[in-house]
């Protein structure tokens, strides 16, 4: 794998007119203050290298990437079981109340922890996952069903906002890179779910509706108790075995560069080394120092914790409002299309596989396993091609989403079982590929300030686009190609949007 050339500090971000740069601050006013102070805390974190507390929290953090791609597969590899046991009218309102928790995880904990921080949120997600997707293991009816797989989804949907930034903001600016590298945990977790539903769901649920009892449909109940256990692991991991720091960035944004040096001292004494940074090197960036506050000082200032100042800030000039807005199209257009397909793909695979002879519970999850596991090696490439000159992110990210769009629509092609494999082995690996890019891509757009609420907006778009994907299974026949038609068509549309996208973060050290 090629990595970014060392220097002794991180590349300086270049002004905001350049087209090629992530965004910056303005030349004047608090942004300048701040773009100041963060380039400070760069030099701080590059000199510290990459060590042993940047490699503990890469582990860590990829409990976060796994949970993010686990939990919507677990859900749509119960949906066949549950839909057997409960005969529900409406299968596909499973998925809608997964995605409406998605949706509500991804804004509260994104927008949350640019304003109470990202530890607390760091440490909840995963176990609330974990609490509520055990107990969704002895629901009794379809309705309860839907209304715990919502409720481990808003853990599930602050993973990503939150964890990317606390990964990116202590990354050393020459390793960024491992950011997309980090997206093999999320392939692991396909792997992982289609490998457990395998035995458990394979062999352990009923073939139909008919005579289909909780008795003889036992199956996707235990791979429920499984995925919810493997979260609290993890929850404990984080929670008891590693000491998160709150982000220096984070500290800095918020004007306790008191509580950022320190952090940055503590990290390197984990990594074996010290640091000269002082805290009069921040002070001596602030442009006014707050000193003397009163009571009612105090309390607007807390208030203004709860503005929307982090979103306008994501639109405060011209160039940095295209590019938000063209990245929120990316991902939303990307939120329907990819549950469109994925999410009913074990139903799809199943009513073709009944067309092709062989759609048979067993060869229905063999299947699964084995496009899942495609989405390794996509990973892995995706973090090569990140580094490459005149390619980088926008490349590997254009190609990588019109790809996927192209292999969607060829599996309407397919005239067996065997082809109809093959051509989702293919879309795997390219929306693996293009996954682990946008989600290294995405948080480099943004300043380490409004980060969190940049993420939530992506996010959210995302979710509100995922929200209609099982309105349009209600209502479309999946037996038709029209619903891959569909999202096939917008995973192009995505790819050309991002030739469109004014910003290239390869090389830059983020801000």
């Amino acid at each position: 794998m090629s990595s970014p050339s060392k220097s002794p500090g991180p590349e300086p971000m270049a002004v905001d007119s350049d087209s090629s740069s992530p965004p910056s601050a303005p030349d004047d006013g608090p942004d300048a203050s701040y773009k100041g102070k963060a380039e400070v805390l760069n030099h701080a974190i590059q000199s510290i290298g990459m060590g042993r507390y940047q490699w503990q929290l890469f582990v860590v953090i990829g409990f976060g990437w796994a949970s993010d791609n686990l939990w919507p597969i677990v859900t749509s590899l119960i949906l066949p079981a549950i839909e057997n046991e409960f005969h529900p009218s409406q299968g596909p309102l499973l998925t809608l109340a997964q995605n409406i928790g998605l949706l509500v995880g991804a804004v509260f904990w994104g927008f949350g922890c640019d304003i109470f921080g990202r530890r607390w949120a760091f440490n909840l997600t995963i176990g609330i996952t974990g609490v509520f997707g055990m107990i969704a293991a002895g629901s009794p009816n379809f309705a309860a069903a839907c209304v715990f797989a919502a409720l481990w989804s808003v853990g599930v949907g602050g993973n990503l906002p939150v964890d990317s930034a606390i990964f990116l903001e202590f990354l050393p600016g020459t390793h960024q890179y491992l950011l997309t590298i980090l997206s093999i945990d999320w392939a692991f977790a396909q792997v992982l779910a289609n490998l457990v539903a395998w035995p458990l769901l394979g062999y352990r649920t009923c073939e139909s509706g008919k005579d289909c009892t909780k008795a003889k449909n036992m199956g996707w109940r235990y791979f429920m108790i499984a995925m919810g256990g493997l979260a609290m692991i993890m929850f404990v991991i984080r929670f008891v075995f590693f000491t998160i720091y709150e982000s220096p960035k984070y500290l800095m944004g918020k004007g306790r560069n008191t509580e950022a040096v320190e952090v940055v001292h503590e990290v390197a004494h984990r990594n074996g080394k010290t640091s000269s940074l002082s805290q009069n090197e921040l002070d001596d960036l602030d442009h006014s120092e707050a000193t003397g506050m009163d009571a009612t000082a105090i309390v607007r200032q807390n208030l203004d914790k709860l503005s929307l100042k982090h979103v306008r800030a994501l639109f405060n000039t011209r160039k940095r409002a295209y590019g938000t807005t063209l990245i929120v199209l990316v991902w939303a257009f990307i939120g329907l299309g990819y549950p469109l397909y994925n999410s009913f793909l074990p139903f799809i695979q199943e009513s073709r596989g009944h067309t092709f002879g062989d759609g048979s519970t067993y060869i229905t999850y063999r299947n699964s396993l084995i496009i899942a596991t495609m989405g390794i090696p996509g990973c892995l490439i995706g973090g090569v091609l990140v580094e490459l000159p005149r390619f980088g992110r926008k490349g590997a990210l254009c190609s990588s989403t019109l790809l996927t769009g192209v292999f969607l629509l060829g599996s309407t092609t397919a005239a067996s079982s065997n082809a109809l494999l093959g051509w989702n082995c293919a879309f795997n690996f390219m929306s693996s590929l293009m996954y682990a890019v946008l989600y290294a891509y995405t948080p480099e757009q943004f300043l380490t300030k409004d980060r969190g609420t940049g993420n939530a907006l992506t996010a959210s778009a995302n979710r509100i686009f995922g929200i209609m994907a099982p309105i349009v299974a209600m209502f479309a026949n999946l037996n038709t190609p029209v619903p891959v038609y569909v999202s096939g068509a917008l995973f192009i549309s995505a790819g050309l949007l991002v030739l469109l996208m004014p910003y290239e973060s390869r090389g830059k050290a983020s801000l």
